[in-house]
């Protein structure tokens, strides 16, 4: 039997080493990393989506994204002839978008966040205060290695600014019902992680160790 190839697509300026502790079975899977590029000059989402398809090797392979990867892979899928597309902590269509999100894409709004502050993550996390906000800031410093200032404003607009209406229901989605990004009472049809939040890829890792491989291969949970 031939191993089924998985491509990992990981969240907004996040490296794929959000995904160091989802172990599926080398005997089954066969798992590849994606990273974020650079986008070019005013590139749209469905151009960029096109660059990285060619990063697949294997047109047929499952795509699997967490939030704006999650956004990312349901784009790249119309380059590819993926066997499945999986998203995480994501959103299937800008209908499930937060109120917060539909109003600062009318206000334009994101314009204003300092992205460039991202460069600067220790320097945050030195002046930091209180142990929570000091333990988000060395996540950010360990996951988030992506902090270009034009990839984060472009992908902060794509993400805000998604064109996407009509939900593709071939789309398995996995979503927790204490997301802080996106609630999960904007959003239908999803296989709920009780207590899940948005970094969940993370500290519930050993869900999906136990659960994507019956996903993948259309086992009942």
């Amino acid at each position: 039997m031939s191993r089924i190839p998985v491509y990992f697509m990981p969240g907004l300026a996040a490296s794929s080493s959000i995904f160091e502790r989802i172990d599926l079975s080398s005997d089954l899977f066969e798992v590849h990393l994606l990273d974020w590029i650079l986008p070019k000059t005013k590139e749209s989402l469905v151009d960029y989506a096109k660059r990285m398809a060619e990063k697949v090797a294997d047109k047929e392979a499952v795509l699997i994204g967490v939030s704006f990867g999650g956004v990312l892979v349901q784009e790249m899928k119309q380059f590819l002839n993926p066997k499945k597309v999986i998203i995480v902590s994501s959103v299937r269509s800008n209908t499930q978008l937060p109120r917060r999100m539909k109003i600062a894409k009318t206000t334009k709004a994101y314009k204003l966040i300092p992205t460039g502050l991202m460069q600067d993550v220790e320097v945050l996390t030195k002046y930091a205060f209180g142990d929570v906000l000091k333990k988000k800031l060395k996540l950010y410093e360990k996951y988030l290695h992506m902090r270009n200032k034009e990839y984060l404003d472009w992908a902060i607009e794509q993400m805000i600014c998604w064109e996407r209406v009509k939900i593709d229901a071939a789309i398995i989605h996995i979503h927790g019902d204490a997301d802080e990004v996106f609630p999960a009472k904007n959003i239908k049809d999803f296989i709920n992680i009780k207590g899940g939040t948005h970094m969940m890829i993370l500290n519930r890792f050993r869900w999906f160790n136990s659960n994507l491989p019956k996903i993948i291969l259309e086992q009942e949970l």
